[in-house]
């Protein structure tokens, strides 16, 4: 009998070779390659046929275009970071850590689609029946309707969705799935890749919306193939910290909807549930104001939201410390020389701490005016007044610098109560137009005349 022909697959990035090598020849990853049996061509040949059927050349401006119909899961949070709902034929890639909820939400999001007839299909892999049952009494969906599959074979699961026609089908997880066209185990790059692309292409050609459940590695990067990524059409994040009871579902890729979007739930004895004003998880309640807190207005994709900015300085050894929990350290270095050239506040013996409340991580550059403020409130021990929000990038020069969509920012301040704002001089509403109301606004060109303001005020 003759003997199989195997070669060496990279477990990072799915490249193959015919011998073994300790360095991965494509993407240099040391101690990736591991051996597989090599697959006939002939079961691989012509899996994406159906999604490029012979078309003439055609003028863009000529083609129909409808916007996409979409399908509110009913969990208003979902909806926000899916664009406003499923889209028919689309497919969802959802990661994160293990427990952190993926399985629950989806759980709860089908269950809404099926209360609203809309056909729903539930496949688990990792799960039986019974405990997928177990699971929906405990988040009180009683009599619920969903069909479930406990099954991780490809074929089988195709044969099913071409049987039952759900509108919605999810798949948890994607890494329990095999095909019986590769000899290699689930959850290794080829299986993945493959089952992945078979599912995709079962989407597109019969309209059913499939969401995929992704296990994360150790680094919190999605496991598999990073082509994994690239097939389907929206990528969201599963986020949140075990000890708390919030998650923040992100989107990093949406082929029908804006990205950076950020869904805030909160995780209850009867499963997640959204939150309307994420703002006030992210704002401590002072009964006084305290020195060193500074509210900032930032943008998480479309939404505005307030979070805390805090900050202690304290007195340093000879190697002063620079830490910042949620905000960039390198940032923090930038802002702190900013800071003594241009406005005069010496921090070099200083231990300086910076803290973004509620766990939340912040990217844009809009939070150096806030941060900055923080630290100079806390220099001098007197707190900033109560109601203060500001935003606004600092650069080198000491400029403050615009931020994007500075008007939404300060009607969601007006909104929440905050009184008064310090703010880039372009987000100053401009003269003849409906000021914020209540909101008495302090436009400044330059990081001194900033802190010249705090001072007075």
């Amino acid at each position: 009998m003759a003997k199989e022909k195997t070669t060496y697959s990279c477990t990072e990035c799915g490249g193959t070779t015919p011998k073994w090598q300790g360095k991965c020849p494509s993407c240099g990853a040391w101690n990736t390659l591991i051996e597989t049996v090599a697959e006939t061509p002939a079961g691989q040949r012509h899996r994406f046929a159906a999604l490029a059927p012979t078309a003439a050349v055609a003028v863009l401006a000529d083609i129909e275009a409808a916007d996409v119909a979409r399908t509110p899961t009913g969990i208003g949070e979902l909806d926000r970071v899916l664009g406003g709902g499923i889209v028919e034929g689309g497919v969802v890639l959802i990661g994160g850590d293990p427990g952190i909820g993926k399985s629950t939400l989806l759980l709860q999001a089908l269950d809404g689609l099926q209360r609203a007839e809309v056909p729903t299909l539930y496949v688990t892999g990792e799960e039986s029946g019974a405990q997928v049952a177990l699971r929906s009494r405990r988040l009180g969906l009683d009599n619920s309707q969903v069909q479930v599959l406990a099954e991780i074979q490809l074929e089988k699961i195709l044969g099913t969705l071409q049987q039952l026609k759900p509108a919605v089908a999810v798949i948890d997880s994607i890494q329990t799935v095999y095909s019986d066209q590769l000899t290699s185990a689930p959850g290794s790059v080829a299986q993945v890749r493959e089952c992945a692309a078979h599912l995709t292409r079962a989407a597109k050609a019969t309209g059913t919306s499939i969401v995929l459940v992704g296990h994360v590695t150790k680094e919190g990067a999605l496991a598999g193939p990073r082509v994994l990524e690239h097939m389907v059409d929206t990528v969201l994040y599963f986020e949140g910290d075990t000890h708390s009871s919030f998650r923040l579902v992100r989107v990093i890729k949406n082929r029908f909807g804006a990205v950076n979007e950020i869904g805030v739930f909160a995780m209850t004895e009867k499963g997640l549930k959204g939150v309307a004003n994420p703002s006030a998880i992210f704002l401590s309640q002072h009964a006084e104001p305290v020195p060193g807190s500074c509210v900032l207005v930032t943008l998480e994709g479309t939404r505005p939201m307030l979070v805390e900015i805090q900050a202690l300085v304290d007195t340093g050894g000879p190697s002063p410390r620079r830490l910042s929990v949620g905000l960039e350290r390198d940032r923090l270095a930038m802002l702190l020389a900013v800071l003594h050239r241009h406005a005069g506040v010496a921090c070099m013996d200083q231990d300086v701490f910076v803290n973004a409340v509620g766990g939340v991580r912040i990217s844009e550059p809009a939070a150096d005016l806030a941060a900055m403020l923080a630290i100079t409130s806390s220099l001098r021990g007197k707190p900033l007044p109560r109601g203060f929000i500001a935003f606004g990038e600092v650069g080198l020069a000491g400029e403050v610098r615009p931020a994007p969509r500075g008007q939404e920012r300060l009607r969601e301040a007006a909104k929440l109560g905050f009184s008064v704002a310090m703010v880039p001089k372009a987000n100053a509403p401009k003269k003849g137009s409906r000021d914020i109301e209540g909101l008495t606004i302090h436009a400044v060109d330059r990081i001194e005349e900033a802190m010249e303001i705090v001072r007075a005020l």
